[in-house]
């Protein structure tokens, strides 16, 4: 069978967006259910961009699940790995924006189906296919999910493929910062790609001005999580509207980003991963080129150097950008040929 792009794993959830901006949560006059979750999102993301790209996550057998399901399906996403529980329900997650750059989360999870997906229920068939796997933290914050996502972890990296790792930091779903850091740290050394924001960075690092000592603060994240014989990983620093860095062992850059006028930020930061794993696994040179051959165990490592880096974040950058543009996250997210004519304006 032909290889998958992109697996994403993780939550797949209804996000209620709020009907105004500038309102706290609990002055917000009405919500519209949106589908949401940064792995699935990431997973449209991928697709739009050219990618074979596949989900695996667990939610509800309550119509908000087979809606989301639906959702994922009709936008290429290969959702051979979504499980459906009888018990507990799709998770709801209720936003408000205070202003268009910025929300606040309230989870309705008490538990939600997405925290209960089981190390037995993985499509390892689906996984061993993976050229690529992205999660991020929040599958990470309780069992079964936990030991869900570690296996799916071990069984691409056993198959050679690479591994990405979004911290993508909830506070209310952990039951403390200290937690969130242990376990963020015990995992981030078996990824390849890890990605953090400026405010992750400084949790992570104890750096309290990240910004004011980036190339620092990025290589002390850098350090404190792969060894040195480990030279092709990254670290992965989102700035928002500012732009990127990216940290290896030998190299770090920042890369500009774009100046549009935000309608919506939500969603930027999935744009953005899903746009940067498929130039560094080359999607961009094999859509038009037919089926893609497996991957060779270090295949994926040559799109990792800093010239291939710094073009896969502008690309990324760009495709971010884009999302701001619109509300709600999957109906803004770009194709390729949306991005590339958007970077065709703006020369470096």
């Amino acid at each position: 069978m032909d290889p998958i792009d992109l697996v994403c794993l993780g939550e797949l959830l209804v996000d209620m967006f709020p009907s105004e901006v500038g309102r706290d949560l609990e002055d917000v006059t009405s919500f519209r259910p949106v589908p949401g979750g940064a792995p699935a999102n990431a997973a449209v993301a991928a697709s739009r961009l050219g990618a074979r790209s596949a989900f695996i996550g667990k939610v509800g057998e309550d119509p908000f699940g087979h809606r989301l399901a639906s959702v994922l399906a009709r936008e290429g996403v290969n959702v051979d790995g979504l499980r459906f529980d009888l018990q507990a329900r799709t998770t709801i997650n209720f936003m408000a924006k205070p202003d268009p750059d910025n929300y606040v989360c309230l989870f309705y999870r008490n538990p939600g189906a997405d925290m209960l997906l089981r190390s037995d229920e993985l499509d390892t068939a689906l996984l061993r296919r993976a050229r690529a796997l992205h999660f991020g933290s929040l599958s990470l914050a309780q069992e079964p999910s936990r030991s869900a996502t570690l296996e799916a972890l071990r069984i691409v990296r056993a198959a050679g493929g690479l591994i990405s790792f979004d911290v993508n930091y909830r506070p209310t779903l952990w039951h403390s910062a200290g937690e969130a850091v242990a376990q963020v740290k015990a995992v981030a050394p078996l990824v390849d790609i890890l990605k953090v924001n400026e405010e992750e960075l400084a949790l992570l690092t104890g750096v309290t001005d990240v910004m004011a000592s980036l190339p620092d603060s990025s290589e002390t994240l850098w350090r404190q999580t792969f060894s040195d014989s480990e030279n092709w990983k990254v670290c992965v620093v989102t700035l928002g509207r500012t732009g990127s860095y990216f940290r290896t062992a030998t190299a770090g850059a920042f890369v500009p980003g774009f100046e549009v006028r935000t309608v919506d930020a939500t969603g930027c930061g999935d744009a953005f991963i899903a746009a940067f794993l498929t130039r560094v696994l080359g999607v961009e040179a094999q859509t038009a080129a037919g089926p893609v051959a497996p991957p060779e165990t270090a295949g994926w490592r040559q799109g990792l150097t800093p010239g291939r880096l710094r073009l896969a974040m502008r690309f990324a950058n760009a495709c971010g950008a884009l999302t701001a543009l619109t509300q709600g996250v999957i109906p803004s997210l770009p194709t390729a040929l949306a991005a590339e004519r958007f970077l065709a304006q703006r020369p470096v």
